[in-house]
């Protein structure tokens, strides 16, 4: 193990959660958010503060561990030769990322799907690769491009879909303050520039298939 890393662990339903610090970064950070307490007008030595900059140094190494993640590496991990060639689609998955304009969060819903040409890769790894990439300082629209290039590029199917629909919290708490805006972006390759294949597709995530 690294000793400059500290674990912490969490329990939760038999699954371990185990988050990993560089104490080095973590302190480096913490100093400069006591800094920055004190200029906001706030005493960073009262009771409710004194651990603040640390949590706060920790919260972000962890929004921020993507840049730590090899998205490619992950769909390797589980590619398999399949002789299936109809579309693949995962909806609904969760994302959280963090805008790199004012360091405030946007979430929602991605919606992917690929069309194998030979290869097929475990469906968890699609939600992975979605989170090492928004686990960064992003844009969405930079995001959406992203996962769209590494699948493409990775399992080199015959086209890919992402969809993705966020709220930013940029919008919602500052600047013009339009609480129940969603910003949806789209990146298309290969089959999915058909407007059959790309109808089936925004078609199926929206659909109620229960």
């Amino acid at each position: 193990m690294n000793h400059t890393n500290h674990l912490d662990e969490e329990e939760d339903n038999g699954y371990i959660k185990i988050d990993r610090y560089n104490e080095g970064k973590i302190a480096a950070v913490a100093d400069h958010y006591k800094d920055i307490l004190g200029q906001l007008g706030e005493d960073p030595s009262r009771e409710g503060l004194i651990k603040t900059p640390e949590r706060v140094a920790k919260a972000l190494q962890y929004l921020t561990h993507g840049y730590d993640l090899n998205p490619a590496e992950i769909l390797r991990s589980a590619m398999f030769k399949e002789d299936y060639s109809q579309m693949v689609v995962v909806k609904d998955i969760e994302v959280f990322s963090m805008c790199e304009h004012h360091m405030l969060p946007f979430f929602g819903k991605a919606h992917i799907a690929y069309i194998p040409n030979g290869h097929i890769v475990g469906l968890s790894k699609i939600p992975r690769i979605v989170d090492a990439f928004a686990r960064r300082l992003q844009v969405q629209e930079r995001l959406t491009n992203e996962i769209r290039d590494c699948i493409q590029d990775t399992l080199l199917p015959a086209g890919v879909a992402v969809v993705i629909e966020c709220k930013h919290l940029c919008m919602a708490m500052r600047g013009i303050q339009k609480q129940n805006s969603v910003t949806t972006t789209s990146a298309f390759t290969g089959e999915f520039a058909k407007d059959k294949t790309r109808a089936e597709f925004l078609r199926l995530i929206t659909a109620n298939l229960h």
